[in-house]
């Protein structure tokens, strides 16, 4: 693919967001997550099976995993500069963690991209998730809904990473001590500007090139997997609509045991794939929890530490108030995906009416309220579920650290 057709593959979400946002009859003809997977095909590193088959692609994410793991590399060889600097220590084992959680999900998904792809193609064909006809529910506003989210959270997203790509590439310009955009330490001292300056040059181009890469697929990849949930979230939504329209559709006996079995299937394919979804995200979750958890404490120990320091304060309250907004971004996820679950026995058991239809077809109901007593939930064993009450208490955990901190070094 020439680079015209990536271009516009990849600002395909933000051209018909924009065109749906400006007119509400417009809908989108896809799930989110099918423009997020667009986006990262137009960066060639959509790895799957079926990718790999292209030309030249396999070379290319070859070569990718090189660059990221000889990016890693030299940024913990960068950390034997800092020994003895609490401060820049901080700073490096920051950004080592963030690293690390980029190369994992670059490598993670080497391995599960074809599972991935199959999860995305299953929703893709159940879009928009609801019958069409005279008697189909009216569920274009929630669809528009999770369409101008995805899009305005992908522009506000993409808004706020150029200026942080802006202010780390052009770092070295404007902060005395530092000479790349990232700290990283090689071999002979070519990282060293004074005595090898082409070589300073290349490895400047190569980092500031690969940290807009990377973090770039990043925000693809974050993206796609909190949309996936959101896409699910939608699908329960439907099924609420449909099952409180039941009788609006339905006449007769026959044809309403007929709908309630469709509704059934309808209920127990979106735990199907929310198993799938759970075990395909499942190392990336635990991971994001633990770099989460990591890099708060982190900054809540430097912080402490360098409390006399504002300008340090500041750097690393920062990166907290990052960490914590990421892990709130998948609770909010996970908890709008669990709340909406549980509507789904209050929506069947309002689909009930003694004075349409037989028992034995309102036992039929009895097993979508059953399925639905227990909420559907974003989870990654042996982790707590990602809701906003796990969140609160790893906030709780959070001051409890920050409160022993204070009273040891005080």
């Amino acid at each position: 693919m020439d680079f015209r057709g990536s271009l516009h593959r990849y600002l395909k979400l933000y051209k018909d967001g924009y065109k749906v946002f400006r007119d509400p009859r417009l809908e989108s003809t896809h799930s989110t997550a099918f423009y997020w997977r667009e986006q990262m095909k137009a960066m060639l590193l959509y790895t799957t099976s079926e990718e790999r088959l292209l030309p030249y692609r396999s070379i290319w994410h070859t070569f990718v995993f090189i660059k990221a793991v000889v990016f890693f590399g030299t940024i913990i060889y960068g950390l034997t500069e800092s020994v003895g600097d609490s401060v820049e220590m901080g700073r490096d084992i920051a950004f080592i963690i963030g690293t690390f959680f980029i190369v994992f999900k670059i490598f993670y998904f080497q391995w599960y991209g074809d599972d991935l792809d199959e999860v995305i193609n299953d929703l893709e064909a159940f879009h928009p998730w609801a019958l069409e006809g005279p008697g189909a529910v009216d569920f274009r506003p929630g669809k528009r809904w999770y369409f101008l989210m995805a899009f305005f959270m992908s522009s506000s997203w993409a808004f706020f990473l150029c200026i942080f790509l802006l202010l780390l590439i052009t770092s070295p310009m404007w902060v005395q001590q530092q000479n790349l955009p990232f700290h990283a330490a090689f071999p002979f001292q070519w990282h060293d500007r004074s005595s090898h300056p082409i070589t300073h040059a290349a490895i400047y181009l190569f980092q500031s090139y690969l940290g807009a890469y990377a973090l770039t697929w990043l925000l693809c990849i974050e993206g796609l997997s909190v949309c996936i949930y959101a896409e699910l979230t939608f699908a329960i939504e439907v099924l609420c609509l449909e099952l409180r329209n039941l009788h609006r559709r339905c006449n007769g006996n026959e044809q309403l045991r007929r709908e309630m079995i469709r509704l059934v299937r309808f209920h127990q394919k979106i735990i199907e794939i929310l198993d799938r979804i759970n075990d395909v995200f499942h190392g990336t979750l635990i991971m994001q929890m633990s770099v989460n958890f990591s890099l708060v404490s982190l900054s809540v120990l430097e912080a402490m530490e360098a409390r006399k320091d504002p300008k340090v304060v500041a750097q690393f309250g920062v990166l907290m108030l990052l960490a914590l907004g990421h892990l709130s971004m998948w609770s909010v996820f996970g908890d709008m995906l669990s709340q909406e679950s549980l509507k789904v026995a209050e929506a069947a058991y309002d689909a009930y009416d003694p004075t349409k239809g037989s028992k034995d077809v309102y036992r039929i109901l009895c097993l979508i309220i059953r399925r639905a007593q227990e909420p559907l939930i974003m989870r990654a064993s042996p982790f707590p579920s990602f809701n906003l009450i796990n969140y609160a208490a790893i906030l709780n955990q959070c001051y409890g650290i920050l409160t022993f901190l204070l009273k040891t070094l005080d």
